[in-house]
């Protein structure tokens, strides 16, 4: 389908549970490889997740931030056209506004949650600089899987929505210290944010049966080498999937 955005026609992918409705929903935020021509294996993880959630009675929808402004994959690109910050942001809100119009959708009981850079994107959308000023209903809460936490560290962020972020230990792309610390500064001028960090768990671990594997040439790593793992953590995503439906739940 297609969601009017600033400057950009989104095109985003819609799961629904059966029936009128109303149900609550979900913006779900893809990561830097974006949500088109991605390989079946990678496919595989958001179809998942909205496939649980949709068992659980939730509409689930994927605006595509990179596909509909004619990107590809940026996981390799430093300079960003399309910035988690900015655009990303933008386009979650535009999600959230295109649910709010549909019949079948509570409009106030809308959440979002993102994937790495999508979760990145989700960490800046639940700043209380980014409420809606439009008088249409806010997003619930949010959920972050293994975001890069540095940038909102170094910013002070704090969130207006209660706001959960799920990482691993083990995370050489986006590392689970920085955003424990970012959490820290966060208490007592924020919303209720809690932090899992699960022991061992690299980038990716909610990905189902995909061994571990070293990614190379990737921009915005933990360190200058451009490499970082990923794959599943068989304990954390068996956590995760228990976790996050009753965190939109509430």
């Amino acid at each position: 389908m297609d969601i009017p955005a600033d400057n950009v026609t989104l095109h985003g992918t819609l799961y629904r549970p059966e029936g009128d409705g109303p149900f609550p929903a979900v913006v779900a935020l893809h990561d830097c490889g974006g949500l088109a021509h991605r390989p079946a294996t990678q496919s595989q993880l958001y179809n998942e997740w909205a496939n649980l959630l949709v068992a659980r009675g939730f509409v689930v929808l994927f605006p595509d931030s990179f596909g509909s402004r004619g990107l590809g994959s940026q996981c390799r690109v430093h300079e960003r056209k399309v910035r988690a910050s900015r655009e990303r942001v933008a386009d979650a809100n535009a999600a959230r506004r295109w649910l709010q119009g549909q019949s079948y959708v509570r409009a106030d009981h809308i959440s979002l949650m993102g994937w790495s850079n999508g979760g990145v994107a989700t960490l800046w959308a639940a700043r209380p600089t980014a409420a809606p000023h439009d008088g249409s209903a806010d997003f619930r809460s949010a959920i972050a899987f293994y975001p890069g936490c540095r940038r909102s560290h170094d910013t002070a962020w704090s969130a207006r929505v209660p706001t959960l972020i799920l990482i691993g230990s083990a995370d050489d792309w986006t590392p689970a210290s920085i955003c424990q610390q970012m959490v820290a500064g966060a208490h007592g001028r924020s919303a209720r944010v809690q932090i899992i960090v699960y022991p061992g768990a690299p980038h990716e671990f909610d990905r189902a049966n995909s061994p571990i594997r070293l990614r190379t040439g990737l921009a915005h790593t933990a360190d200058p080498s451009g490499k970082a793992h990923g794959g599943t953590n068989p304990a954390a995503r068996s956590d995760a999937l228990k976790r996050v439906p009753q965190w939109l739940a509430r």
